[in-house]
């Protein structure tokens, strides 16, 4: 789906795109995905404390958190974007179709001159943007208040979902989560009984083989795994805390990223059925309505929806999709933060202060936000989506992975992940051989490849929205936005280096060893391990002749 967060690449969504996809899924989405479920789930602790594993990566958790905070910056906005239709679908005819008295004029001026735009588009740049009003980046004009208050919706909404903690958030999410299964589902049904709609499906599945020698496809492919799985934001390692220690995590992460990607693959089938019954409305090929970005969410899937019967149905419903979709993806995000500062001021944890806490972030993101409501705003929008969750999510992956793998010990890992799991079946311990092998090669060669093409790509060409081509100064502030994440880990690494004693060598020993109270799962084994006589004595792992289940003592 479109709404996980960084680039969108739809015009790779044919059917060989899914030859990349599932083996980038196999060497990098799995492998990794289990890492943070891994990691979190054993620390119990969010993305900052839980590098107390290996104290000299540190500032990757502080990385993670300024990728997921720059994300739920601009994410929001597509929410408060969906907002606006939402609130537009209950019109009949729908203000974007030619139905609509306003474009009447507009639609039957149609082909006249050149550069002509179709409603659905003026009314996405004309009245929710307002970007015709601006002439670029340096010129954001007013705020949009009918978009800031649809912005301010959204992050009450989203302050009222976390209110009560994870708890609460998880009880929403039985909502949130189930109920796009639901309208996709209602989609695929509409879509397979309209005219044009198997020319949408060929579009969707058509192959050209030629475009596997291509390094753009399998790039696109890794950028994919990432942003729909959510890996390297934080979130994960966050919401993994919350598992009970014995938690099969083998067995969630292949549920979850199997039926995350099988989820994607179907929706598909609901876009595109839809769009080739707009393509023979219009009697154009199915290539020409296709759009990427917001350009397929707001332009061309409402415009095909304007062309059904019963449209304002189909739109309330389809937009209803999008904004549960997003609050579901920043429910992780804000864990993400809430919980690493949590854990670092546990003074905090007090419902009262967590509250204030959960106000302010929500009211800063608002705040910030503003200036992506602006008649400019789409053009900030574009500069912080390309950059925050380019290159910089890669590197937090990237040092992450070698981090675990090299510095922690890949083989202290995989006992840890067996430590959890207690009675681990045969099928997980051959799966754990797979992914160690993962973890040492293939996984760390797939992303340092990924990272070269990002920034020769990144060079190649200069960041465009519509015809607007952004000035330099605009790139090299995106540039600094994606550095930022990244100098975390230097910086990190020099704060644990300083703390220690002795050579440089002996304080890199010492800053990759595990603090002691990173044996997260002892403690948790202790904890329950109470004797109920008139005096209480706990017991912990030293009190064995051998940690219980091949552990290592605290």
């Amino acid at each position: 789906m479109w709404l996980a967060p960084g680039p969108r690449h739809t015009h790779g969504a044919h059917g060989v795109f899914l030859i990349p996809y599932f083996i980038m899924l196999l060497v990098t989405g799995l492998p990794l995905f289990l890492m943070e479920l891994s990691l979190g789930q054993y620390g119990a602790a969010g993305p900052i404390t839980v590098w107390k594993c290996c104290p000299l990566l540190r500032g990757v958790g502080v990385a993670m958190l300024i990728v997921s905070s720059l994300v739920s910056l601009y994410y929001n906005v597509i929410i408060a974007w969906a907002f606006y239709y939402l609130g537009s679908s209950f019109r009949s005819p729908l203000p974007w179709s030619c139905s609509a008295p306003s474009n009447r004029n507009h639609c039957q001026n149609a082909f006249v001159s050149a550069g002509w735009v179709s409603a659905s588009e003026l009314f996405w740049k004309d009245r929710v943007l307002g970007v015709t009003h601006s002439s670029g980046l340096g010129d954001p004009g007013p705020v949009r208040w009918p978009l800031a208050l649809c912005l301010l919706a959204a992050w009450t909404l989203l302050f009222l979902c976390l209110l009560k903690g994870i708890r609460s958030s998880g009880k929403v999410v039985y909502f949130t989560a189930t109920f796009p299964y639901l309208v996709i589902l209602i989609l695929i049904i509409r879509g397979a009984t309209l005219d044009g709609s198997l020319d949408g499906v060929r579009f969707y599945l058509s192959s050209d083989w030629s475009r596997l020698q291509s390094a753009q496809v399998w790039s696109d492919a890794a950028s994919q795994i990432f942003y729909s799985l959510g890996i390297g934001f934080g979130g994960l390692l966050s919401m993994a805390s919350y598992n009970r220690f014995d938690n099969n995590v083998i067995r969630d992460t292949l549920i979850i990223t199997v039926g995350n990607c099988c989820t994607s693959f179907f929706a598909g089938f609901a876009i595109f059925s839809v769009l080739g019954h707009m393509a023979w409305r219009k009697e154009v090929p199915v290539g020409s309505v296709v759009d990427s970005g917001p350009g397929l969410a707001f332009v061309a899937y409402p415009e095909a929806l304007s062309l059904l019967p019963g449209s304002p149905f189909w739109s309330i419903l389809f937009f209803l999709m999008l904004i549960t979709l997003g609050v579901d993806t920043l429910f992780g995000n804000i864990e993400g933060i809430t919980t690493a500062v949590l854990d670092e001021f546990p003074a905090l944890r007090s419902w009262r202060r967590k509250t204030a806490l959960l106000g302010v972030l929500c009211v800063s993101f608002f705040l910030l936000g503003l200036l992506l409501v602006t008649q400019g705003g789409i053009f900030w929008f574009t500069l912080i989506d390309t950059y925050s969750t380019g290159f910089g999510l890669i590197v937090v992956a990237l040092f992450m992975c070698m981090g675990i793998t090299f510095c922690y010990g890949v083989d202290q890992f995989c006992r840890d992940i067996v430590d959890m799991i207690c009675r681990c079946p045969p099928w997980c311990s051959r799966l754990l051989g797979y992914f160690k092998l993962c973890w040492i090669f293939f996984t760390p060669c797939l992303l340092l490849f990924t990272l070269i093409y990002t920034f020769l790509d990144m060079y190649s060409k200069p960041l465009r929205y519509g015809s607007y081509e952004f000035p330099a100064w605009g790139t090299s502030l995106g540039v600094c936005i994606g550095v930022l994440p990244c100098l975390q880990i230097p910086l990190g690494a020099a704060l644990a280096l300083g703390r220690e004693s002795g050579t440089l060598s002996d304080r890199f020993q010492k800053a990759t060893q595990p603090l002691q109270s990173w044996r997260a799962g002892t403690a948790r084994d202790a904890a329950r391990d109470v004797i109920d006589v008139p005096f209480t004595i706990t017991l912990t792992g030293s009190d064995f002749a051998a940690p219980p289940h091949g552990g290592t003592e605290a």
